[in-house]
C-alpha cells in the first residue's frame, strides 16, 4: 500500500521545526547576530521586569499579611498602634526563616547582592550563582516583609543576573555577550523597581559593567525600557515620591551651601558603609566566640531590630514613608537627625546580621533626612538667600546614595526620575559631586567594591589589578613534553633553591616571583603533601605570562571601546 503524502500543513510544520532546530544550533555554535541579540535583550528585559515587579508585590503582600495593614506606604504609622510584642516578634521570626534558608541553600550563609553581580561581570563572563541567588531573593523578601531595614534593589539586581546567566548558558555566550546580557537584566530590574529607565540603563553601565561601551548601550536601553513598561503597566506613570511643589534654587549664592552639604553627605555615606562593615565584623566575632550556628545570626539581628522598632517603627522596611516625609518637609530638625542615625544603625544590624536586602533605598532615606536636617539649619541662618529646605533634602538624597553606590551619574538621574523634579539640577549635581569625591576617599570607591575588597577581590583599581588573578599558571605554562620546554635540570636546581610555583597558583603569585628571582622561567610543581617530593609539571616562562596578560588587557580595552 502506497504511503499517504503529508498534507500541506504537515509539511509546513515539519519545515518550521527543522528551521527552528537549525537556528538554535547555529545560535549556540556561533552566537547571536546583532538582531537576534537585541531580541534576546528585549526578552531578558521583560523577564527581569516581571521578576522585579513580582518581588515588589511579594514584599507588599507579606507586609500586609503580617502587619495587617492595607496601605504599606504608611506602614510605620500603622505599626505605631500594634502591640509591642508583635513588633518585637515579627523580625525575630523573619530572621529565623531567613537563617534556615541561607543555611540550607548557600555554602557561607551570605546573601548575594549587587557586589556579586559586579564580580560576575568582571571575573565570570557575566554569570552569577543561580541557586544562591534564588535563595537570597527569598531571604531578602522575607526580611523586608517582616521588619528588616534594608532595600529591595540589591536582591532584585542579583535575581535579574540569575535570569541572564541562565540565558547565557543556554546560548553558550562568550564573555562579552554574557556581560552585555547581564547589563540588560540589571538595567531592566532597576528600571522596573523605580520607574526610572534612564537611570536603570546608566546604573548597569556605570556600576555593573563599569564602562560605557557603545555596542552595549542599545541593547541595555531596550531592556531598560522594557522593564519600565512592566512597571508602568502595573503602577502607571507616577513617580515614587510626590513633591508638593517644584523646588526652586533662589540664588546662585546658595550653591556654596550645597557644596558643604555634599561634604557632610560624603561623611554620612562613609559612616553608613563603615557601620555595616563594623556590624559584620562584630557579628562574626560574636558568632565565632560563642560557637553559634550561622542560622541563628539573622535571629539575633531580628531581635535587635524588633527592640528598636518598638519605639521607632520608622526603621521598618524600605522606609519610603519617612523618605517622603523628609522630601515634603514634614519632619522637624531633631526628628530628621535622630531618624537618620537610627536608620544607619538599623541598616548595619540588618546587613551585618545577614538578613538580606540592599543599601540603595536606605541610602536614599538617610540622604533625605541628612539633607533636611542641614536645610533647616541653612535656611534659618541665611533666610534672605535661601530657597525651600526641602531642596536640601532632595540634594542630600542623591548625595548620600551616590557616595554609597559609587555612581554619581545614574544616582543624579534616578533622583530626578523618582521625584519628577528636573528644575534643581545645579543643587543636586553640586552636592553629588562633592559627596562622591569625599566618600570615595574615605571608603574604597563604593560600598560594593569595598565589600569585594574585604573578600580579597580587588576590582576597584581596574582590570590591570585583577586580571592576573584570573589566569592559572597551569593554563600558561609549558609542559615537559613541549618542544620549547625548560631544561629539566635547571628546573630542579631552581626547585632546590625554593623558586617554584604550585600548579594551582595564578599569575598574581607568579609575577612578583619573577621580579624577586630575576629568572626567565619558574618551575611549576604538583605538591602531594606529607613527605612526598614535588612532581615537576612544567615551567612558566616570564614572556608567556606577559603575553597572556597583554592579550587580556587588549581584550578588555577592545570591549570597553567598541
Amino acid at each position: 500500500m502506497q504511503a499517504e503524502e503529508p498534507s500541506f500543513w504537515g509539511q509546513l510544520r515539519r519545515s518550521m521545526g527543522e528551521s527552528l532546530r537549525e537556528g538554535w544550533r547555529v545560535l549556540r555554535k556561533r552566537g547571536p547576530s546583532q538582531f537576534q541579540f537585541w531580541l534576546i535583550a528585549l526578552g531578558i528585559g521583560i523577564a527581569a521586569g516581571f521578576a522585579a515587579l513580582l518581588f515588589r508585590k511579594g514584599i507588599t503582600a507579606l507586609q500586609q499579611l503580617v502587619y495587617g495593614t492595607e496601605d504599606v506606604a504608611r506602614l510605620h504609622s500603622f505599626a505605631e498602634h500594634l502591640p509591642w510584642y508583635w513588633i518585637l516578634m515579627l523580625p525575630i521570626a523573619g530572621g529565623l526563616v531567613v537563617g534556615l534558608i541561607l543555611h540550607r541553600f548557600t555554602p557561607d550563609g551570605r546573601v548575594r547582592s549587587v557586589a556579586d553581580v559586579i564580580e560576575g561581570a568582571a571575573l565570570y563572563e557575566g554569570r552569577v550563582e543561580r541557586r544562591e541567588g534564588l535563595a537570597s531573593a527569598a531571604a531578602s523578601l522575607i526580611t523586608l516583609g517582616t521588619g528588616g531595614s534594608s532595600g529591595r534593589e540589591g536582591p532584585v539586581v542579583h535575581l535579574a543576573g540569575v535570569i541572564s546567566s541562565w540565558v547565557s548558558d543556554r546560548i553558550n555566550a562568550d564573555g562579552v555577550t554574557g556581560r552585555d546580557l547581564l547589563g540588560c537584566a540589571v538595567a531592566a530590574a532597576v528600571s522596573a523597581s523605580f520607574n526610572a529607565p534612564i537611570a536603570g540603563a546608566l546604573f548597569a553601565l556605570e556600576v555593573v559593567l563599569r564602562h560605557f561601551a557603545v555596542h552595549a548601550f542599545a541593547p541595555i536601553a531596550i531592556a531598560s525600557v522594557a522593564g519600565t513598561v512592566i512597571n508602568r503597566l502595573e503602577f502607571g506613570g507616577v513617580t515614587e515620591f510626590s513633591l508638593p511643589q517644584a523646588s526652586v534654587l533662589e540664588f546662585y549664592a546658595e550653591l556654596p551651601a550645597f557644596l558643604i552639604l555634599g561634604l557632610i553627605c560624603g561623611v554620612v555615606a562613609a559612616a553608613l558603609m563603615r557601620a555595616i562593615f563594623l556590624a559584620e565584623d562584630v557579628a562574626g566575632h560574636v558568632q565565632a566566640r560563642m560557637g553559634l550556628p550561622r542560622w541563628l545570626r539573622p535571629v539575633g539581628a531580628g531581635a535587635l531590630l524588633g527592640l528598636m522598632a518598638i519605639w521607632f517603627p520608622h526603621i521598618i522596611g524600605v522606609g519610603y514613608e519617612t523618605t517622603s516625609a523628609a522630601l515634603t518637609g514634614k519632619l522637624l530638625w531633631h526628628e530628621a537627625a535622630v531618624f537618620a542615625v537610627l536608620k544607619v544603625v538599623a541598616v548595619a544590624i540588618t546587613i551585618g546580621g545577614r538578613m538580606g536586602g540592599g543599601v540603595f533605598s536606605p541610602s536614599l532615606m538617610v540622604g533625605a533626612l541628612t539633607g533636611l536636617a542641614f536645610g533647616h539649619v541653612a535656611t534659618a541662618l541665611l533666610p534672605e538667600v535661601s530657597g525651600a529646605h526641602t531642596l536640601y533634602a532632595l540634594a542630600g538624597m542623591g548625595a548620600v546614595a551616590a557616595a554609597v553606590l559609587g555612581a554619581p551619574i545614574s544616582t543624579t538621574l534616578i533622583v530626578f526620575e523618582l521625584t519628577g523634579d528636573w528644575q534643581t539640577g545645579l543643587a543636586v549635581m553640586v552636592a553629588v559631586s562633592t559627596s562622591t569625591a569625599l566618600g570615595s576617599r574615605l571608603v574604597r570607591r563604593s560600598f560594593f567594591l569595598a565589600q569585594l575588597m574585604r573578600r580579597g577581590i580587588r576590582l576597584a583599581a581596574g582590570p590591570q589589578d585583577y586580571l592576573l588573578g584570573m589566569f592559572r599558571v597551569s593554563k600558561v605554562m609549558r609542559a615537559p613534553d613541549d618542544a620549547r620546554a625548560a631544561d629539566e635540570a635547571q628546573c630542579w636546581s631552581l626547585i632546590e633553591q625554593g623558586v617554584y610555583l604550585d600548579v594551582t597558583a595564578t599569575l598574581e603569585q607568579a609575577m612578583p616571583l619573577f621580579e624577586r628571582a630575576n629568572v626567565p622561567f619558574v618551575p611549576v610543581v604538583t605538591l602531594s603533601g606529607g613527605d612526598q617530593p614535588p612532581e615537576l609539571s612544567g615551567a612558566l616562562f616570564h614572556v608567556d605570562a606577559l603575553k597572556a596578560y597583554n592579550r587580556a588587557l587588549a581584550a578588555v580595552s577592545e570591549e570597553e571601546h567598541s
